[in-house]
């Protein structure tokens, strides 16, 4: 088995692959979880971004694998160097995941520093084209790092001012060299406008569309649901 030098002469199958199997963990990882995260919303006194990007972390570093001793950068709540063990070969990867805490769960706001794909779209009447700031293939220390960005939204409902958890939605967002499969045009896009005002001079944002992207890819939105009656989550993985 030998360590990919060559990140970005990966091909779009096996950077799919990858993804899908990174996301497979992180789906695994909040199943395994379980009801703790239903827990941690009635009781902790935080704001419920706090307590998603706790959970989020907590969860996180309990991931299998092998960890590369190398730190990364980014504006996210969970970033990670590791390797991907592939039966042929070994990937280093740039591990990036946002968590996200809101009462409904159609989509999800994300930062241009949160993404590697260029934002394809129609924004109050323009064709919008804007690049990510993240980049496909990270590099550090002159070793390329395959990058790969995933999101963890909390859905939550208040009763009498306690946030009960219904459910978590995980997606798993394409870098950028998978930029023609799911967002070739400003047509055919997976993303709507942000909840940013460009004539107040805020950074560009935009929402990822859970619905959108799963009709491009089953398996990038997998569902987990909590049964606060049965107190037991459950999850299956679709796709």
């Amino acid at each position: 088995m030998s360590l990919c030098q060559a990140i970005s002469a990966l091909t779009e199958t096996e950077i799919e692959s990858i993804e899908k199997l990174t996301l497979r963990w992180i789906f695994q990882a909040v199943l395994d979880f379980g009801m703790e995260a239903h827990e941690i919303f009635l009781k902790s006194p935080d704001d419920v971004k706090d307590v998603a990007e706790d959970i989020t972390r907590e969860l996180l570093d309990r991931l299998p694998g092998y960890n590369v001793s190398q730190r990364i950068f980014g504006t996210v709540d969970y970033k990670k160097a590791r390797y991907i063990i592939l039966p042929e070969q070994t990937i280093r990867q740039a591990l990036f995941v946002d968590s996200k805490a809101e009462k409904e769960n159609r989509t999800a706001t994300i930062q241009m520093s949160q993404t590697s794909m260029r934002i394809r779209q129609h924004r109050a009447g323009q064709k919008m084209n804007e690049k990510g700031n993240l980049s496909e293939i990270m590099e550090y220390n002159q070793y390329q790092y395959l990058t790969t960005t995933s999101l963890i939204h909390f859905k939550y409902e208040d009763i009498e001012n306690i946030h009960h958890l219904r459910e978590v939605t995980i997606a798993g967002i394409p870098n950028g060299k998978l930029q023609d499969k799911y967002n070739p045009t400003s047509e055919d896009t997976i993303w709507l406008a942000g909840r940013n005002a460009p004539t107040l001079g805020e950074d560009f944002r935009v929402r990822l569309s859970f619905s959108k992207l799963k009709a491009k890819s089953e398996w990038r939105i997998q569902k987990i649901y909590y049964d606060e009656v049965n107190h037991v989550c459950l999850g299956k993985w679709d796709g």
